[in-house]
C-alpha cells in the first residue's frame, strides 16, 4: 500500500477544494453556506498568502479524499505567526487509510516552515476520532502555563439588516 500524497493547493483546484468543503458541510447535515458561497469562498482565499488548502489523496494517482484549511496571524503573545487549522475533512469512504494523519502531519510541517510557534484547532466533543487524531501527535487541551483547558469559544454574529 503507497502512503498518502499531500500537496498545497493550487488556484487551478480551488473548485475540488471546494466541493470537498461542501462535502464537509453536508457531513456536518447543515444546509448553509451554499454552494456557491463555499466555492466563491475559496475562490477568494486560495491565493491569499495568509491562507492554504492542502489536499490529500490515497496515493498519487488518485483524485483528492481530503482536505485542510489553514489560516494564518501574527500572535502577540507569541512574537511569531499563529497557525489555525480551520477544517480538516476526509471523506467518509477514506477514513481510516492515514488521509487525516497525513493531513495533520503536512499542517504542522507547514506551521514550523512559516516560522509558527503554535497550531490551534477546534474539534467537536462528541467527535471522539478527531480527537484522538489530534492528541496523538501532542495536541492538547490542558494549559499548563496557566493552569485548566483551554476552551474555544465563539460567539456567531448575525449579518447586518438591509
Amino acid at each position: 500500500m503507497s502512503a498518502p500524497h499531500v500537496w498545497r493547493a493550487g488556484p487551478d483546484e480551488a473548485e475540488v477544494v471546494g466541493q470537498l468543503l461542501i462535502d464537509f458541510r453536508n457531513h456536518l447535515k447543515v444546509e448553509w453556506p451554499s454552494d456557491n458561497a463555499f466555492l466563491a469562498g475559496v475562490d477568494r482565499l486560495i491565493e491569499d498568502p495568509n491562507t492554504a488548502y492542502l489536499l490529500a489523496s490515497p496515493d498519487a494517482d488518485s483524485p483528492p479524499q481530503g482536505v485542510a484549511q489553514v489560516r494564518f496571524r501574527f500572535g502577540i503573545w507569541w512574537a511569531a505567526e499563529d497557525c489555525l487549522l480551520e477544517d480538516l475533512f476526509v471523506r467518509a469512504d477514506a477514513r481510516g487509510s492515514g488521509l487525516g494523519r497525513a493531513l495533520l502531519g503536512a499542517v504542522v510541517d507547514l506551521a514550523r516552515r512559516r516560522g509558527c510557534r503554535r497550531v490551534e484547532l477546534d474539534a467537536n466533543e462528541d467527535n471522539a476520532a478527531a480527537q484522538a487524531l489530534y492528541t496523538s501527535v501532542g495536541f492538547d487541551a490542558q494549559d499548563d502555563r496557566y493552569g485548566g483547558r483551554n476552551l474555544f469559544m465563539r460567539l456567531h454574529l448575525d449579518p447586518p439588516a438591509g
